[in-house]
């Protein structure tokens, strides 16, 4: 009775946390691991990207528009075991694209969908102001606008648009949300919480999510962060997106105001994912 009067007041306190929108520091229910088994991995241990396990996320050739810059795969580098997502302003374009900040995303499309497990990445997040780092999960019908996200959600297992904040509170934290119905009017959001992260931008940290027929459970350096059934989980297969987006002005900062050299790659040293045995 007494860990669950105590397990109630923690849940209670992170509750009113989020609702004045302060982060929370994980103090949930370790994740169980044996539990799972391995059915997909990219360790990053050749010298160019894989593109057998990815691709440009709704881009195949050249360059393609998001946000207020520009992605091309030239801008995803393999080295050293890790994958270093880049970011920066060209004079003269990329790939064929207009000047411009450059970045990239990627994922997993037409190449490896799964429904239902545990999927993980172990990241080092950028500097800089307006850099909008994430790993999500997504699939084609989270377009469709059907009062339900159980065709298809976009799950942002972590995203990270903080850096531009002064104090280290607000600097140094994540926040996981839930969309689906396209987005349009019909358009549905929920904010699963805002979690602290110890020095994200200079130590590496996993994050991942276990998924079920019943909700989505969110996990930071192995222990849960929060969990949410909104929308109705997804019942079909989705695929795996690691990405960065640029900001001129946005909730991220102003990508405008960094001179060259302040922003820093998005370094991944592997994604994973799982299914239940």
């Amino acid at each position: 009775m007494f860990k669950q009067v105590i397990a109630w007041i923690v849940s209670a306190v992170q509750a009113v946390l989020l609702w004045v929108g302060l982060p929370v520091t994980p103090k949930g229910q370790p994740l169980d691991l044996n539990k799972f088994e391995l059915t997909w991995q990219d360790e990053f241990d050749g010298s160019s990207l894989d593109l057998n396990k990815w691709e440009g996320h709704y881009f195949w050739d050249g360059y393609g528009k998001r946000r207020d810059g520009y992605w091309t795969l030239e801008m995803a580098r393999v080295a050293d075991g890790m994958l270093h997502i880049q970011s920066a302003y060209s004079e003269e374009g990329m790939s064929g694209g207009p000047p411009g900040y450059y970045s990239v995303g990627i994922d997993t499309n037409h190449l490896f969908l799964q429904k239902f497990g545990y999927f993980e990445v172990r990241c080092q997040l950028p500097k800089g102001e307006g850099l909008w780092s994430a790993f999500w999960m997504f699939n084609d019908m989270v377009g469709n606008e059907d009062g339900s996200g159980k065709d298809g959600s976009e799950i942002d297992i972590f995203e990270s648009p903080y850096y531009t904040q002064k104090r280290k509170l607000f600097r140094d934290r994540i926040t996981t949300n839930i969309h689906y119905d396209g987005y349009e009017a019909a358009h549905k959001t929920k904010n699963v919480g805002k979690y602290r992260v110890k020095d994200p931008y200079n130590n590496f940290h996993t994050y991942g999510m276990e998924w079920n027929e019943k909700e989505y459970i969110f996990y930071i350096d192995g222990v849960e962060s929060g969990r949410s059934s909104f929308g109705g989980v997804s019942q079909n297969e989705q695929f795996l997106i690691l990405s960065v987006e640029q900001e001129a002005g946005g909730w991220a900062g102003d990508v405008r105001n960094n001179k060259p050299g302040d922003m820093t790659d998005f370094v991944v040293d592997y994604v994973r994912a799982y299914q239940y045995k």
